[in-house]
This record gives C-alpha cells, structure tokens and sequence, in this order.
C-alpha cells in the first residue's frame, strides 16, 4: 500500500475493494474476508474478535510485558500500569465473569461506569465473547440510562458506586436504581464496583458485587464472530428526544482504527497514545480503547479535567510522565487550559517530554486557539473532524502518510476513503469556498455506523435527502486549495435579511480578540431581519470587561464581514453551556435567547450554566 497521502487517496477512490481487503491484512482473521463491501457491510464473511486483535494477539507475538494501559487519576491520586498480559488476564476473568451469568454472543450489556481500569476491561471482554456492549456516560440523567436501557434490552447493567467529575464525587447507584425504576425493560442482574469514595447499597437477588464475582470466575477464550456481528450499540442525542443508537460491526471497526493509528496518527507499536476523552463517548470507544490497543500501543485512561485536577498543568505532567508521543484532545480542553494559563507558563515548566503532535477534534478549532497552542507546544496542532456516526476521522492531516500540510480553521484533506462534496438546498454543488451541506458519498468506508440499532428507517433517512450521498448534518465548505473547513451544524447557518452567514465564521473573528478566551454565536429570531446574531464570550482569566468590550467585539466582526453581519448583542458571560465531552450547547443557548423555555439537557455538565445565560439575558 502507497506511503504517501495523495497516491492512499487516489487508490482508495479508484479501487476500494482492493485499498480495504490490503488494509485488513494488518489483523489476524479466524477466516480472512472474501470481500470488501457488501450489503451487509465490510468483510461480511469474514471472522475474527476484536478483543484477540486488541490483546491477546500481542501477547502471542512475545509483548505481554509491554505496557498496554496507564491509568493516570489526578483526582484519586492514583497511577497504575498494566501490561498487555496482565491486560489478557483481567479482561479474560472479566468475560468470565459475564459469562457465568449468562452472557452469549449477541447480548447486550450496559455499562455505565466511570473513567478506571475495570471500564475498559468491561468492554473488551464483551467483545471477546461476541456480547455487545453499549456504554452510557457515567452520571447522564436516570431517565436517559432508561431510554438506553429500554431500547437495548441488555441482560446486565456493570456499574460503580461512584464517578468524580473534578472535585465532586458523583454517586451513581441512586441513578441507576432509578434508571430501573422508569425502564421497562428488567435487567437480569447489576454487577456492582464498589469504589473506596462511596459505599453504595446492594438490591438482595438483583445486585452483585463486582469484586466477588470476579474473584470466582474461570478466564475464558475469545469467541469468533462474523465481521458485519455488532460490536457495540452508541447512544448519541436524536433530534426527536430519543437517542439514535449507533452501531458498529467488529470488522470494519477494528479494520479502519488499525488503519488510521498507523496513517493518520503516525504511530507505531509501543508507542504512547492519549486521548483525553472518556469511553462514554465515541472518541473514547475509538482511541482509548480500541484503536491504540489492536496498534499494540500504549493507551493513557485519564480520571480528571484539564483544570482544576489540580491545575492547568495536569495535562503537560501526564504527558511528560508517561512519554507520550501524540495526545488527542478537544478544542475546549485547550481553551479552558489557555483561559487559566495564557502565558503558556505551566508548558515551558514541565515541558512535553517526546510528544510531537497534538490532534483536536469534538468542535471546530478557532483559528487563534490553534495558533496559541502551536506557539507554545512548538509542533503540529491538527485539527481533524469526524462523528459518532463515522467512528474514525473523515477529514484529517494524515501525518503518517508523511502529510504535514494544515491551515488553521480547517479540518484539513479527506481522509482515503472519504469522498466530500458541498451541496446547496437543491442538491447541487456549490462552487469552491461556497458554503453548504457537507455530504460523503456512500457507501461510507469501514468503520461508519451499520445501522440505528432498532432504526432502520431513521439510519436510511440520513442517506435519502441527497441521493447518493450521507449527510452529515454539517454546515462548511472545501476551499480551492483542497481544505476541507466545517462551519458548524447546518442549523447554525443564519439567515439575515436574505444573506446567509455561518454562526462558526463570526466566532472566529471574536475567537482574535485577546480578551475573549472562547465564545459562542448564535442566531436569533428578528422581526425585521428574520434572524440576527447573538454572541456569547468567556474572557481570559485576568481580563476584565471595562464596558467597551461589546463595542470593540461588534467591532471587529463590522472590519471583518460588514455591516451584513448585523452584530449588535454581545454578551460577556462567566462560563458557557457544555456537554460533558465538551461541545458548547448552541442549540440550547439559541432557544434561551428567543425566549423558550429550555429542560436542562441530559449531557450538560454543568447545569448552573443555563441561568447564567438566563440572567445576562435579561440583564441582572
């Protein structure tokens, strides 16, 4: 297979049966596949187990005593390392442990555990038996667990007495109780770890102890399964209130993380990779867990924040500690880190030991934020786009294919086998740098969701509104050079007075101001204009607003986009709506600013944003 991006790309748009059936030779295959694509999926026909080409297959290669996990928790104050054998033992017994109570190939299982070592082993030993696993945040809202748990019917719920999310310990045993409470589905058993912060209490005839369990249960083998079988249900926020489950098969999955630790993230066996997310999201499915492992690299699983666990260095300790070589974060992670530290002292203090790249992605990276943190790390920042949908980038500077090209603002190329187009309302292209819907031609490459577990229909809709192609639900453009750059969701494209502007191209421009440490742009109803923009900003610690901040931000825009861009509402507020993972809630801030009544959201991570919002909004 070529070594270079522009020869891989090529190939993989001209021949993809071929590019794909070469990829899968980086894995070991029970029954190799005897195809590519079909209507099953990729590889149907094909066998094989994730969990053995995640683990076992580097103990047999002679790596057992190879560091395969780091568990770095700031806030327990605890460090543990796990070999790749100790790894095959834990997630063996863990298997064990499922499968004493029943758990066979196509069972389900929820898990809703927190960021430590037994999570990740839950995981892989579900795929070593051919179970599918759908892992919930830990700490999301009991009647959101329920929806899960009622739409996947597992046979068990694995849990914790607690998670801690920064300095507050969450108990999660009265959620998930709860949880039960409003399902009407009846999971078989909970299996419980108890944490030392909290002692949670046990349900008689339902409820196990994780340890016991454990203690008494005989390792087991991994269990062949047919490359289209599902490797796990991810829940993601649907718009009708009800969460679209995604699923991904075990083949295609373990087939593009292989190809795309090695080509897009450059990494080699043994390496240290780090992605500072949290396995409940599909960042953390994809490169904490399984990709670095079925690499043969070395996966850091991170308990803390990049604030306040205890600083704004936590992150560039970890990264020292541990040597690690590419660290993946998302671009509100390096706000918030440059909000606290701006000057960049805690980087030149610790230093980042032999990392040489540092990959965003989870929303766009402004410009300024990307251009702060290449002068203070001294090497690439790449930011790189994808979605749970994808499982895996779609748009990306590939450093492992000796790609260093990269423009700040842009997701950068599309990554061999994706095939993007920019389309108007009518399905017709639009022309270079013309902003539209981002759409990839189908079928997606391996590794994209299969289907809508229990939603057939709702996974066709998403390729019915421009024929031939998926739509992703983005708004952006690819500009003449080839860059790929997305905006934001289409429904941040705002209509004023018949001028169409991207929400995402106004917080760029505020992004430049060196008060404003992140911020937020939405589009609110007018009478006149139909919509007018509202922006929302977050200063730097240190600054202060000497009541000519909002005049110097409308500004700005006024120099950058003309008066067309109609900014007249600026507000600075103490801290913005965000999901767990890290995503400003714009959607939410967009139904506060025209007067709704908003239900505080399931993934928010701190609720007391919302009334901030509410009282700037009104004044007070």
């Amino acid at each position: 297979m070529s070594r270079t991006y522009s020869d891989a790309y090529a190939q993989s748009v001209s021949d993809p049966e071929a590019f794909w059936l070469k990829a899968a030779e980086a894995l070991d295959w029970d029954t190799p596949p005897p195809q590519g694509w079909t209507g099953q999926g990729w590889f149907a026909g094909g066998r094989l187990n994730t969990c053995h080409n995640a683990v076992d297959r580097h103990v047999a290669a002679g790596r057992g005593d190879d560091v395969a996990v780091i568990y770095e928790s700031p806030v327990t104050g605890t460090r543990r390392s796990t070999s790749y054998a100790e790894l095959q033992d834990s997630v063996a017994r863990t298997a064990g442990m499922l499968a004493a109570h029943g758990v066979a190939k196509g069972d389900r299982v929820v898990i809703y555990m927190p960021m430590i070592p037994e999570t990740l082993f839950a995981m892989l030993a579900c795929a070593r038996i051919g179970a599918v696993h759908s892992v919930v945040f830990g700490g999301f809202a009991a009647p959101e667990l329920a929806k899960r748990i009622d739409d996947a019917k597992p046979k068990l719920l694995l849990t914790a007495s607690c998670g801690i999310e920064g300095q507050k310990v969450v108990p999660y045993k009265p959620l998930v109780d709860h949880a039960l409470e409003l399902a009407a589905h009846d999971v078989e058993h909970v299996v419980l770890l108890q944490r030392p912060q909290v002692e949670a209490p046990m349900q008689a005839g339902r409820d196990l102890d994780w340890s016991s369990e454990y203690a008494k249960a005989a390792p087991v083998a991994c269990v062949s399964v047919d490359a289209a079988d599902p490797l796990y249900i991810l829940y993601t926020s649907g718009t009708t209130g009800v969460p679209k489950g995604v699923v991904r098969q075990n083949g295609g999955h373990a087939v593009a993380l292989a190809w795309s630790m090695v080509n897009i993230y450059g990494m080699k066996p043994g390496e240290v990779f780090w992605a500072a997310s949290d396995v409940g999201w599909v960042v953390g499915h994809s490169y904490i867990v399984y990709g670095p492992l079925i690499a043969g690299c070395t996966t850091v699983l991170f308990e803390g924040k990049p604030v306040g666990t205890p600083d704004a260095g936590t992150f560039w300790r970890t990264i020292e500690a541990h040597g690690v070589d590419v660290f993946f974060t998302a671009p509100t992670a390096i706000r918030a880190i440059r909000k606290e530290d701006p000057e960049g002292r805690f980087i030149r203090e610790t230093g980042t030991g032999r990392l040489r790249a540092l990959f965003l992605a989870g929303e766009r990276a402004d410009p300024d934020t990307v251009h702060w943190a290449e002068t203070q790390l001294a090497m690439p920042v790449i930011d790189h786009w994808w979605q749970t949908e994808l499982g895996w980038p779609a748009a990306a500077t590939c450093l492992g294919l000796g790609d260093t090209r990269r423009q700040a603002g842009s997701a950068g190329f599309p990554v061999p086998g994706f095939t993007f187009a920019v389309l108007d309302d009518h399905g017709d292209p639009v022309a270079p740098g013309g902003t539209g819907h981002v759409v990839i031609a189908a079928p997606l490459p391996p590794g994209c969701y299969s289907t809508l577990w229990n939603n057939e229909t709702g996974f066709r809709r998403a390729f019915e509104t421009f024929a031939g192609y998926y739509e992703t639900g983005d708004a952006g453009h690819i500009d003449e050079g080839g860059f790929v750059n997305i905006m934001g969701r289409t429904d941040d494209l705002i209509n004023v007075a018949g001028h169409r502007l991207s929400t995402g191209q106004i917080e760029q421009i505020i992004a430049t101001h060196p008060a404003v440490a992140e911020c937020a742009v939405i589009g609110a109803d007018d009478a006149v204009k139909g919509m007018v923009p509202v922006a929302f900003a977050v200063l730097k610690a240190g600054r202060q607003d000497d009541g000519n901040l909002a005049h110097e931000i409308i500004t700005l825009v006024r120099e950058e986009l003309g008066p067309v861009a109609a900014l007249k509402n600026v507000h600075i507020v103490a801290a913005l709506p965000k999901t767990r993972s890290g995503k400003i809630l714009r959607a939410v801030i967009r139904r506060l600013a025209n007067g709704e009544d908003v239900p505080v959201p399931p993934t928010i991570e701190n609720p007391d944003t919302i009334e901030i919002i509410k009282r700037e909004l009104r004044g007070e």
